[in-house]
């Protein structure tokens, strides 16, 4: 401060008590601005602005922009990194995208594989369809629009867990090839995968766990997905999980989850479970004088 040094003067007698003798609420040592070499004094009388400092110029404002229906925002970066979040983790964020009919399995899958990389150490977060619906989107219905808003909201939800390096599955039937091309743009190069429960209608039907099929096909439900809605499958997805083996069989939830979870560990998406994370590290580097590892740090 040009030469001036901050020192802390403490308010008068009679400002620091009140009845009973203690600090009044609030007070406290006021903190004046002071020459080198010179003593602070308090002043009695409150500071005021010179004329010069009345017609000082304010700082520049910061750029913001609209977007959508949203005017004057602007973008906030974290103070820790994604990949700092990652190297927490000991894995890389990504949206697994499950899709398919009704019935096709999604969310058995999408729950028996969040077992699996529970079981293993990972951080997950499983998005459901009909979950979501309880809250999030419990005002949109199942018009082409409602849908599109549906996918439009729950991928946005998706790639912030990501972005906290957190494996994310979402467990939707999405069924328009270009409401889920919206979301894989959304995200980062790479993130995005798409898994596509291949399992064929008549099997889902067959299924029907929640009656909705025979609903559909009395004609109590409209715009029911493979019955009176499309539903566009995937042209190119990351993972295409299938029904039947190669002989036939039909795969349990367990065979298909261990198929993810291995294309999730050959994509690089996974740490090996000997390499510790960022917290076992950190605690292995501080010991006690007596040389017992610090487990209070893990």
């Amino acid at each position: 401060m040009n030469g001036a040094s901050l020192r802390c003067t403490p308010l008068p007698a009679a400002a620091q008590r009140c009845s009973g003798g203690r600090r009044a609420l609030g007070a406290r040592p006021r903190l004046t601005a002071v020459a080198a070499g010179t003593t602070a004094r308090a002043s009695a009388a409150p500071a005021t602005l010179s004329g010069a400092a009345n017609n000082a110029v304010a700082a520049p404002h910061l750029a913001t922009v609209d977007v959508g229906r949203s005017t004057n925002i602007r973008w906030h970066q974290s103070m820790v990194s994604r990949g700092e979040k990652e190297l927490l983790l000991g894995q890389r964020g990504c949206v697994l995208w499950f899709t398919g009919l009704s019935g096709s399995g999604k969310s058995t899958v999408a729950c028996t594989l969040e077992h699996l990389l529970h079981d293993r150490g990972h951080f997950t977060s499983l998005l459901d369809g009909d979950n979501i619906r309880h809250g999030l989107n419990k005002d949109l219905g199942f018009s082409p629009e409602d849908r599109t808003e549906n996918i439009r909201r729950i991928g946005e939800v998706a790639k912030l867990f990501a972005d906290a390096g957190a494996v994310t599955m979402t467990s939707f039937i999405s069924p328009y090839r270009a409401d889920r091309d919206i979301v894989r743009q959304r995200c980062r190069p790479g993130e995005f995968l798409e898994v596509y429960m291949d399992t064929p209608l008549e099997v889902c039907e067959r299924r029907d766990p929640k009656g909705l099929y025979k609903k559909a096909r009395a004609g109590l439900i409209k715009n029911f997905t493979g019955i009176d809605d499309p539903y566009e499958p995937p042209v190119n997805p990351e993972i295409r999980v299938a029904c039947f083996d190669a002989d036939g069989r039909q795969r349990t939830p367990l065979e298909m989850a261990q198929q993810i979870f291995d294309a999730l560990d050959d994509m690089g998406y996974l740490r090996d479970p000997a390499i510790p994370t960022l917290a076992v590290a950190s605690a292995l580097q501080r010991k006690h004088s007596d040389g017992i590892l610090d487990f209070a740090c893990l």
